[in-house]
């Protein structure tokens, strides 16, 4: 399958010491959707914003559908979509004024903008609240008109970033849901940032994990949670006075235990058959078992074992950034 994306070396420096990006090369295909996942700073966001022309490159070269994005930004900027992490649509507009603000800006006939427009809405169930300002509509109605936005040109590729941060359950449903069937049914490429690594999972046909600028891991989730093998045994304890590390370490076919106080991270081929030898050496050291979970491998474990912190952490730490700035803005 062509690729409709080649990212070669690609680096971003700030202020001649900050390596946001640090010489990453990657590829994606026509069609698919491929996910770009990273903690907070890794430089999801700054990679994004050098694709879609936003941010210069550094060092290394991009092309996007065909067209180099130093070279030729007219060209790429015509060939995308970009939903930001920002809100950005006008308050004082309706909804589908802002569509047809979005049209103009990509040159998009009158005619065909309303017809895309009308279209867009209804795909995006907005249809009702076409002719409502948009400072009226709840964040779930605000993310999926900024959807609409930035599909209004028919581009071919679509850059997502956290396009979902915040939504309650129901309406990332609809707007993955969206999503998906843009993809399926139009054939449109998707390069998208989330923290949400089950939609992920669910969505990608690949991923990407960057970390420090540079990407540590890529493949399909299957292949990714492949690489991590085996299960994850967690323990807590009662008491931390007492490290149990090298006990666990010593047991048949455990091939890794971290520390983090008194919880236990065992990974191992089977729990069940070194569960009985685990639980009576913790009794026999007169500990006691506080809780004890198994989980066979998923993407979050991958992102664990590549980042050092799990996707949970950051997606509390992005919700209380994203409360902060609610109450700045209230404050003002």
């Amino acid at each position: 399958m062509a690729k409709i994306i080649e990212a070669e070396n690609l680096t971003k420096v700030y202020k001649g010491k900050v390596r946001a990006v640090d010489g990453i090369s990657f590829s994606v295909e026509e069609g698919e959707i491929f996910g770009f996942l990273g903690p907070n700073g890794a430089g999801k966001t700054t990679t994004i914003k050098m694709l879609n022309t936003l941010a210069t490159i550094t060092e290394g070269r991009a092309t996007v559908a065909g067209r180099d994005v130093s070279r030729d930004p007219g060209a790429v900027r015509d060939a995308i979509g970009v939903v930001p992490q920002e809100l950005t649509a006008d308050d004082e507009l309706n909804g589908e004024e802002n569509l047809m603000l979005a049209a103009r800006l990509h040159h998009v006939g009158r005619d065909d903008a309303h017809t895309r427009a009308a279209e867009l809405l209804g795909l995006v169930d907005l249809e009702q609240a076409a002719r409502r300002k948009v400072r009226t509509y709840s964040g779930g109605m605000r993310r999926r008109l900024q959807l609409a936005m930035g599909l209004v040109h028919m581009p071919k590729v679509l850059f997502l970033d956290e396009p979902t941060l915040g939504l309650d359950i129901q309406t990332r449903a609809k707007m993955w849901d969206y999503i998906g069937r843009l993809n399926r049914e139009r054939g449109l490429t998707v390069f998208m940032t989330t923290h949400y690594l089950e939609e992920a999972d669910s969505l990608c046909r690949r991923v990407a994990i960057i970390d420090k600028g540079t990407i540590r891991i890529s493949g399909t989730p299957a292949e990714l949670k492949e690489r991590v093998g085996g299960d994850i045994l967690t323990l807590e304890l009662s008491s931390d006075a007492v490290d149990l590390s090298e006990f666990f370490g010593s047991v048949p076919d455990v091939s890794e235990v971290t520390r983090t106080g008194q919880v236990y991270r065992i990974k191992l081929p089977k729990t069940e058959e070194a569960l009985p030898v685990i639980v009576e050496g913790v009794v026999r050291k007169g500990v006691q078992i506080r809780s004890i979970s198994f989980t066979k491998p998923t993407l979050d474990q991958v992102f664990l074992e590549v980042t050092g912190k799990s996707m949970r952490d950051e997606e509390a730490s992005e919700s209380d950034s994203a409360t902060q700035n609610f109450m700045m803005e209230k404050a003002r």
